[in-house]
């Protein structure tokens, strides 16, 4: 098979002109054979997004209620696309069959799913090309993870000449039901295709012409990005840079396959590569950072004399079901860093458990915090990094509350106040910015 596998999303698929250019893009190479096209998005500010209108579709469904707008309006977008690209899509007919199927599920998932899947009908109608259904070929197993057999099954489906459109988003767990990605879930199908069908490169177009040093919200004149890794994304997406789904770069890490971050509104661009292994040109690659954080500090005298004392503090967590971040260390501290949204309401109750298990001197939470990732793989063969960044975060007076290096050198994490947090990366990304 080979050829190029490409991923458009919700934004470059908003409106019938949106599709004749990313019709334009992959007629412009004629290795360009796999497309995994996302629901349409936004045409506008005030605009719904087709996925969320089949949600609160399923939502009136399950209560009985009338579901005839959302109906309307995903009816309008599909038939207006289709008329405007001269297609003869029946969208009647699919929804018919929707509304039919509908009050079999519970689940969100099977509407969730059909956004992508009719446009993936649409698109296959208007490229010409073969229609992959990914329920029939990409497939979970009963725990919801996914099922490797799903490379074979679907790569068979990918074999032949001409173009192949495979939606988005979805497959199905063994007993046939429609199972979702997470948000954004897109991408790891992309990465799935170029997989299964051998491409040499998967690109995936949006609406940005690739990765930032930093987020351009906060450095607005931060440089592209032109290279970076699988392993260096993966630090700067956990701390937020979304460009691309997380989960998306497992299926092509292990064959290699790169993935070119692409603009479908300027297609010269070339974007950002992300690949295997890189020549690092400068220590640093990008800076990320996101607030949501909280520290939970726990003193205790000569706790680095008791046995399985940090076990025990773990377990209370677990216990509770929070998973932890980072644990900074001293000789009769531990610090432990969790995120907002596991914590929630269970901040009294972990308290509690460890004032039982340990018996500290002292247990506290610390929240407003904001965690940023400086990363780059060239960071181990430059002396002095960690002192460079702090001498940032103190001429630009931001305290620095923690700071933890991971074993690979590969990254430093370091946390400070909410309110710092912009302060904290535009510092960081000016001391970093041009230094060979």
């Amino acid at each position: 098979m080979s050829g190029i596998t490409c991923k458009f999303g919700g934004t470059s698929l908003a409106n019938a002109a949106c599709v004749r250019n990313v019709g334009k893009i992959i007629r412009a190479n004629p290795a360009r054979r796999f497309i995994v096209p996302s629901a349409p998005g936004k045409r506008f500010a005030e605009d719904k997004k087709i996925t969320d209108l089949l949600l609160a579709w399923h939502s009136l469904v399950t209560q009985n209620l009338d579901a005839s707008q959302p109906i309307a309006m995903i009816r309008e977008r599909y038939a207006e696309i289709a008329r405007e690209l001269g297609v003869k899509f029946d969208v009647d007919k699919e929804l018919d069959e929707i509304m039919r199927m509908a009050p079999r599920f519970d689940g969100p998932d099977y509407m969730a799913s059909r956004g992508e899947y009719l446009n993936g009908r649409l698109i296959a109608e208007y490229l010409g090309a073969t229609f992959v259904d990914p329920a029939e070929c990409i497939k979970f197993d009963d725990e919801g993870m996914l099922n490797p057999a799903t490379y074979e099954l679907l790569g068979a489906r990918l074999e032949g000449p001409g173009l192949f459109v495979v939606p988005g988003f979805y497959g199905a767990l063994p007993n046939g039901r429609v199972k979702t990605f997470s948000r954004g879930g897109s991408d790891v199908t992309g990465s799935i295709v170029a997989r299964s069908a051998g491409s040499e490169l998967y690109e995936n177009w949006t609406d940005v012409s690739g990765f930032r040093m930093a987020d351009p919200r906060i450095v607005p004149d931060a440089k592209r990005i032109e290279e970076i890794t699988y392993a260096e994304l993966r630090e700067l997406s956990y701390m937020g840079a979304q460009v691309l789904h997380d989960e998306a770069i497992f299926p092509v890490r292990e064959p290699g396959i790169p993935i070119n971050i692409r603009n479908t509104n300027a297609p010269d661009d070339p974007g950002t590569m992300i690949v295997s292994k890189r020549v690092a040109t400068s220590p640093v690659v990008g800076i990320a950072g996101r607030k949501g954080f909280t520290m939970i500090n726990i003193e205790k005298a000569l706790m680095n004399k008791e046995r399985g004392f940090g076990r025990r503090v773990l377990s209370v967590l677990e216990e509770q079901g929070i998973s932890f971040e980072h644990m900074p260390t001293g000789i009769d501290t531990i610090s432990l860093i969790v995120r907002d949204d596991e914590l929630a309401q269970h901040g009294v109750a972990v308290l509690r458990g460890i004032e039982r298990a340990v018996q500290p001197d002292r247990v506290v939470l610390a929240p407003g915090l904001a965690l940023i990732a400086t990363v780059g793989q060239g960071m181990i063969h430059h002396i002095g990094m960690a002192g460079r960044l702090c001498t940032a975060m103190a001429e630009a007076k931001v305290n620095l509350r923690v700071i933890n290096q991971g074993s690979s050198e590969m990254n430093i994490i370091v946390g400070v106040e909410e309110n710092d947090l912009a302060a904290a990366v535009r510092a960081i990304y000016g001391a970093f910015k041009s230094w060979q």
